[in-house]
């Protein structure tokens, strides 16, 4: 399965819950791969403890290949780093993708990315892909390479005006090169219980239809020190509220 964490609001989470899922699926024996697809390399940084500058090779480097006749390219394989943590390995993101987007788009590599994943899943059970806060060229790649989308939601104003406009994107998307692509779930992150405003927007979306997940992610300081360790709250804090959450979300998807 091909998930992509998609949502072009930024600050809602999507390297949190892109990095956790995949920890949690890696804990349970499932092979995992995480492709970072944002230059700033959150997701990178989260499962390594190192720098997405600092990485001798990334997908970046698998991208500027495709730009250029080469009797001798690597498969993506060969970018693919094995973290600390069993079964679970990552696609190091690079800053070097921002330069590279303009020649990417002018010469319609948008489907590389989906079919060398699609070679990848001979090795991996669960592949998770974490995007930039825009829907560029690289998140446009995901999104056709994938099966389902999981938006994140963090219970604001902003957020869900701005979820109106990724299901319209996200339509076209289907419509016009990927049409397995399901929206697999709002995941509501951040959530407060006790406070009306997330309560009445959830409330609200899930009288609309739309596909809220049942499992809610709680506001937890636990998840930014995790972040400063660079461990996954399974890891951190495996009996932690927030981690039981992400477990039971894990188990919802699986």
């Amino acid at each position: 399965m091909i998930r992509v964490v998609f949502n072009q609001k930024g600050g809602v989470g999507k390297s949190s819950i892109a990095c956790n899922l995949a920890a949690v699926f890696a804990f349970k024996g499932k092979r995992v791969l995480v492709v970072d697809l944002d230059p700033q390399g959150n997701s990178t940084h989260y499962l390594t403890g190192t720098n997405a500058a600092d990485f001798k090779h990334s997908i970046a480097d698998f991208f500027e290949q495709t730009l250029s006749f080469n009797l001798f390219n690597k498969d993506l394989s060969d970018f693919i780093q094995v973290t600390d943590y069993e079964n679970l390995s990552v696609l190091p993101s690079s800053p070097e993708l921002e330069f590279l987007e303009r020649k990417l788009e002018a010469k319609h590599k948008i489907y590389k990315l989906k079919n060398a994943l699609r070679e990848m899943e001979k090795y991996y059970d669960e592949i998770l892909i974490d995007t930039a806060p825009a829907l560029n060229f690289y998140t446009r790649s995901a999104l056709i390479a994938a099966d389902r989308v999981l938006i994140p939601f963090d219970c604001d104003d902003f957020s869900r005006k701005a979820l109106y406009q990724i299901m319209g994107e996200l339509q076209d998307i289907q419509e016009d090169h990927n049409d397995n692509l399901a929206i697999e779930g709002i995941v509501v992150n951040q959530f407060q219980p006790r406070a009306s405003l997330p309560q009445r927007l959830v409330e609200e979306l899930t009288a609309e239809g739309l596909p809220v997940l049942p499992v809610k992610l709680s506001a937890s300081v636990k998840m930014k020190e995790s972040h400063q360790n660079s461990k996954p709250l399974i890891y951190f804090a495996p009996k932690h509220n927030l981690t039981l959450q992400f477990i039971e979300l894990a188990d919802s998807l699986a």
